[in-house]
């Protein structure tokens, strides 16, 4: 809107303000401003994102005694406003800053074309000898508002959560509030950058903004509450009772769950806002990320849940103590290693196995990864319940298995290798069977330590003949998956995440010669490796 034309007075200090930003738009192009904001992007990165926004203009923040009559000023200054527009966003962020009194003070925005881009004028009326000068004076020093801002071309929400990936993860900037401002119907999102510079990129339409870094700290630390909420819903079957009965009412769901109603329906609150699920009129239905939970789906996360929450849950208390001492913190709180643990306490030793089961999606693509046509007999060392050699044995009929594993494991598995397998109890760190033209070990090298994965491919080089397979499916760093599984490795088994230079160190000292290496589903990696001539 158009205010009424009256005089209004700009201190010399803005009007300079404003000249120099309005230089500064001429004489910079949007790679030089992001150069200048981001020196950590490269010249390529600069030009892939130049190519999805472009520098639109500078803000500066300025004081008239009135807003009145500002466009006169301005133009009695040379320069060419646009209308005075209120700014909602800038607003709010001088209320946080200064209190609520500013509230109710209005702050209007006015554009002066700067060729084909803009400086974007803030006006904050501070009438003579009123308390809002001392606001003036600091903003004055500080620059909070000050920004260089960026329009995003590109439609749609997909590029322009890249664009903001990319700026954060690889430019160093900081998100730094924000919001939409619906008399231009468009999003402003600000950033700070590693020197303490801000910029925005200008989003047509509504987008949510990125959490503040305090926010975002605080959904970090409460990620334990998470993975406990996810538990009950799998100890309560509620990803079950939604799959056969959608649309489920809270109060019938804890009829079936034997749950308190109101508790129940803050849980299915809580678990919405984790994407498990959605509500519509107090009424459920499952997301795409809760269909895991359910106890009778293929992969079924479902006893992973309960695991996270359970023992590894308990024994992530007590990281401090592995980071200090590079022990493991479940030895350290259980008295004795997890497998051993596991071994003396069967329900959770069944447990594991069924959430060993639960992330064998990774194993789908070996079947056809690897040329079995010549091979008779495949050696699983320490195959758990042997996912992986019953999908290969399934695959290719011709072939015949070997499950080498401890005489608990051994249990588990006989259940779902019925055909063409023979199962062996034993020790890897002792022995390996002999005789297999090819040998797995999955999931098993990142149990250990350097030494004692040394030991055991030398085992295996030991079994295998010259020219014999050796397939190792393990988690690769740097992956973020493989970084946090890392950590767990620490916590929970003193093993270790390793990059794939790493397992090639130990492979070729072993007596291995490495192949190919192929990336799974969920973070993992196959590598292929034949056992060398001695």
């Amino acid at each position: 809107m158009n205010l009424p034309v009256v005089q209004a007075r700009l201190a010399a200090a803005d009007a300079a303000r404003i000249e120099r930003a309005a230089a500064y738009v001429e004489s910079h192009d949007t790679d030089q401003v992001l150069a200048e904001l981001l020196p950590a992007l490269t010249a390529a990165e600069r030009a892939d994102v130049a190519r999805h926004l472009v520098f639109d203009h500078t803000a500066v923040l300025v004081f008239p005694d009135s807003l009145d009559g500002l466009c006169e000023e301005l133009r009695r200054l040379g320069f060419a406003p646009g209308p005075v527009t209120p700014s909602v966003v800038v607003r709010d962020r001088l209320t946080r800053r200064y209190g609520p009194e500013l509230a109710d003070i209005p702050v209007g925005i006015v554009h002066v074309a700067v060729g084909t881009r803009s400086v974007e004028i803030f006006a904050l009326p501070v009438p003579a000898d009123s308390a809002l000068e001392a606001v003036a004076a600091d903003e004055r020093e500080a620059e909070h508002e000050s920004h260089h801002a960026f329009a995003v071309t590109a439609p749609g929400p997909v590029v322009p959560a890249g664009l903001r990936l990319l700026l954060q993860e690889r430019g160093g900037a900081v998100p730094d509030g924000g919001g939409y401002n619906g008399h231009e119907n468009v999003t402003v999102l600000y950033h700070r950058t590693t020197t303490h510079r801000r910029f925005e990129l200008r989003l047509p339409g509504r987008h949510l903004p990125l959490p503040d870094p305090t926010t975002a700290l605080l959904t970090v630390m409460t990620g334990a509450w998470a993975t406990q909420a996810v538990a009950t819903m799998a100890e309560l079957n509620i990803a079950d009772h939604l799959a056969e009965h959608p649309g489920m009412s809270a109060a019938r769901l804890a009829e079936l769950t034997a749950t308190h109603p109101d508790a129940l329906r803050r849980l299915l609150r809580y678990l919405t806002t984790l994407g498990l699920l959605t509500a519509a009129d107090d009424t459920y239905h499952l997301t795409a990320a809760g269909q895991p939970l359910r106890t009778a789906t293929e992969f079924s996360l479902h006893p992973l849940a309960q695991l996270y929450a359970g023992p590894f849950y308990d024994s992530f208390a007590g990281l401090t103590h592995s980071v200090r001492t590079g022990e493991e913190a479940f030895a350290h709180r259980n008295g004795q290693h997890h497998f051993a643990y596991f071994a003396e306490h069967p329900e959770l030793g069944d447990l594991f196995h069924r959430s060993m089961a639960a992330s064998a999606e990774m194993f789908t693509p070996v079947p056809t990864l690897v040329d079995f046509s010549e091979v008779r007999r495949v050696v699983d060392v320490g195959g758990g319940n042997g996912a992986l050699l019953g999908r290969l044995l399934r695959a290719h009929p011709h072939l015949e298995g070997v499950l080498y594993e401890r005489p608990g494991a051994l249990e588990a598995a006989r259940t779902r290798l019925t055909e063409r397998c023979s199962f062996v109890a034993g020790d890897f760190t002792r022995s390996v069977p002999e005789g297999g033209d090819v040998y797995l070990l999955s999931r098993v090298l990142h149990d250990w330590d350097d030494e004692r994965c040394l030991t055991i491919l030398q085992h295996c080089a030991t079994a295998m003949r010259p020219g014999a397979q050796l397939l190792v499916v393990e988690r690769l760093l740097p992956t973020p998956t493989a970084v946090a599984w890392d950590v767990h490795m620490l916590c929970n088994v003193g093993g270790q995440e390793r990059d794939e230079d790493h397992y090639r160190r130990l492979l070729e000292k072993a007596g291995f010669t490495v192949w190919t290496s192929h990336a799974l589903p969920l973070g993992a990696s196959l590598i292929s490796a034949v056992r060398a001539t001695p």
